[in-house]
């Protein structure tokens, strides 16, 4: 019932995720962060989604601004899933 009410009000879970990813390639409008913050603000499922697509943000910025722009191999590849899934608690 509670779920129910927070898609009326404020956003669908699937719409949340998508602003999520939209919010991390461009900005978003004000009416869609705001919206967006209340959902966050009341579903832990997207609260949580959330935090883990930031950390995996931070994990590929990092990556990518620290390192050379070299080609990667297999091994590094896989080091660096590895890395991605031990941030993410798999």
């Amino acid at each position: 019932m509670f779920r129910k009410i927070i898609h009326i009000f404020f956003l669908p879970c699937s719409t949340a995720t998508l602003l999520m990813e939209k919010r991390n390639a461009k900005n978003i409008s004000p009416k869609e962060n705001w919206q967006l913050s209340m959902h966050v603000m009341i579903c832990k499922w997207c609260k949580a989604y959330e935090e883990k697509l930031k950390t995996l943000d931070s994990i590929l910025k990092n990556k990518w601004f620290k390192e050379e722009k070299t080609d990667l191999n297999d091994t590094d590849i896989q080091e660096f899933k590895d890395k991605i899934f031990r941030k993410l608690d798999f």
